[in-house]
């Protein structure tokens, strides 16, 4: 097992892409601590699943916006397991919006989730890393961030950001062994986009066919999930401030 003895806090874990990385990470070995806000039930079926198949974990309610919240976060999972290894910055919020709709509350929801959280909440582990000798970062971000799309303009810009985030965290804590990587997602089914998979969407799904030269729509969730253990495992220790693009090959065109 490649992340075994490790622990590893995963935000937004309670679903979609956290939910399987999560799951992952607990048949690798690591100790899961499975981040939620709204969705309890389902953080603790995470929790089930990965103890019931011999691993570890615990569900933990947090605000990942507030920096309180993360601060008392990250105390807990120290408590209940004395180390914290991995950082899996997966929390986020999409809206699809024009520019003329977008009001100050809608970019401030999006910036605040997908970017500002994840600033503070590695900032929040840097003094642990420092002390026991390094610990790894992964942030989710997307296409979205390395490439852009009309409508969602807030998103773009907070996955954009992330993506040169990691790589200004990468340049200043790299010499602390501490790697900064982050995923760039391509289109994967998740309640964040469910508003356009459903059924008037058709057009939609076969436009996104011919936008890869796999011909695929939309990824799984499981897709992500190897990438996120190469960049927990120590098989990554020489890669910083990356981002992966794990998108069927949208990046290519």
């Amino acid at each position: 097992m490649r992340l075994e003895n490790k622990v590893a806090i995963v935000t937004g874990a309670s679903l979609g892409i956290g939910s399987a990385i999560a799951k992952r990470f607990g048949r690798e070995g690591a100790k899961v601590g499975i981040n939620y806000l709204k969705s309890e039930n389902s953080a603790n079926d995470v929790v089930k699943e990965i103890t019931s198949a011999g691993g570890t974990a615990k569900s933990f309610k947090a605000d990942v916006s507030k920096v309180t919240e993360i601060e008392k976060l990250t105390q807990e999972v120290l408590d209940e397991w004395g180390n914290v290894d991995i950082l899996v910055n997966n929390a986020g919020v999409f809206r699809t919006v024009p520019v003329i709709e977008t009001t100050e509350e809608i970019w401030d929801e999006q910036l605040t989730l997908n970017l500002r959280s994840c600033f503070f909440f590695v900032k929040t582990l840097v003094p642990h890393w420092l002390e026991c000798g390094g610990g790894k970062v992964i942030n989710i971000s997307s296409i979205a961030g390395t490439g852009a799309f009309p409508n969602c303009p807030a998103y773009c810009a907070s996955k954009g950001g992330l993506v040169n985030l990691t790589r200004a965290l990468a340049a200043e804590l790299g010499k602390d062994q501490i790697n900064v990587n982050s995923i760039a997602p391509g289109n994967v089914a998740t309640a964040l986009n469910a508003h356009v998979r459903g059924p008037g969407n058709e057009e939609y799904a076969e436009l996104m066919k011919t936008l890869t030269p796999t011909g695929i729509d939309f990824l799984d969730v499981e897709d992500m999930t190897g990438t996120a253990v190469f960049l927990a495992s120590d098989d990554s220790k020489m890669i910083h401030g990356e981002t992966i693009l794990v998108d069927a090959g949208w990046s290519v065109w």
